[in-house]
């Protein structure tokens, strides 16, 4: 990916994060996915009183992507801080689950950043996230 093209997706995990729904944690989570056919669907974390029908941002973005038809992804990106923070000041890595979610429609190669601001950014590939994914190929 293009150093433009990773600048937009974190800008739009920005505003997607601006959505959070997160009366529990405090803490506001956005994520933009690219799709392999260019299309971008932006999530936010939606969370819940019964924390078990809480909601991740990048599932939130993925589930959008998929609901639309898009099965093949190409990259995420994901900001979180506290919902007042003006700043963000820590990387919001995916959790193990969304990490499996992505690996669905993304495999190995797929894109992940997480991001602090436009210039502040790790980039990692979705196996060095998560070696070793269980997947259809894998069960077989």
């Amino acid at each position: 990916m293009n150093e433009e093209a990773i600048s937009e997706l974190i800008l739009n995990a920005f505003e997607a994060r601006t959505k959070s729904y997160c009366p529990y944690s405090g803490y506001a989570v956005g994520a933009a996915l690219l799709t392999e056919s260019g299309q971008v669907f932006m999530g936010c974390n939606v969370e819940n009183s019964s924390y078990g029908a809480t909601i991740c941002a990048e599932r939130c973005a993925a589930l959008k992507a998929v609901s639309e038809g898009e099965r093949s992804f190409k990259a995420i990106a994901i900001v979180g801080a506290p919902r007042d923070a003006k700043e963000v000041s820590d990387y919001a890595y995916p959790c193990g689950i969304c990490r499996q979610f992505l690996s669905e429609f993304g495999g190995s190669d797929m894109t992940v950043i997480v991001a602090k601001s436009i210039d502040d950014r790790k980039v990692f590939s979705l196996g060095e996230l998560l070696p070793e994914a269980f997947s259809s190929e894998s069960m077989k």
